[in-house]
């Protein structure tokens, strides 16, 4: 008796789908994935040139004058220009969460 963890199975040849079947795989893939994709993008570009006046509107005043507002408004680079110009050191390795909570603080202690 010979204890052999992993006996060798002989290999097995893989059978190939038919070609049709592999022809109506195809099929089905392109009405059930590319054909409803298309019409959604045609529905949107229509939608979006019969109505022009759906664009977002301008930003109010609060978002210029409330500090946590502004800040949520602002790029990454927006939000590390503006802690180069306030002289923040160690902005650039900061999270967006961290480097907002410093500028904050910097702005109410400037009000």
């Amino acid at each position: 008796m010979t204890n052999n963890p992993s006996p060798k199975q002989p290999n097995k040849p893989l059978h190939p789908l038919p070609k049709g079947l592999v022809e109506l795989y195809g099929l089905l893939a392109v009405l059930f994935v590319l054909v409803p994709e298309w019409l959604a993008g045609n529905a949107l570009a229509q939608l979006q040139d019969s109505n022009s006046e759906a664009s977002l509107p301008a930003t109010s005043a609060a978002w210029k004058r409330v500090p946590e507002l502004m800040l949520a408004s602002l790029s990454m680079l927006e939000l590390r220009a503006l802690a180069r110009s306030r002289r923040l050191y160690g902005y650039q390795r900061q999270l967006r969460d961290h480097l907002t909570l410093r500028l904050l603080k910097q702005l109410r202690k400037q009000r």
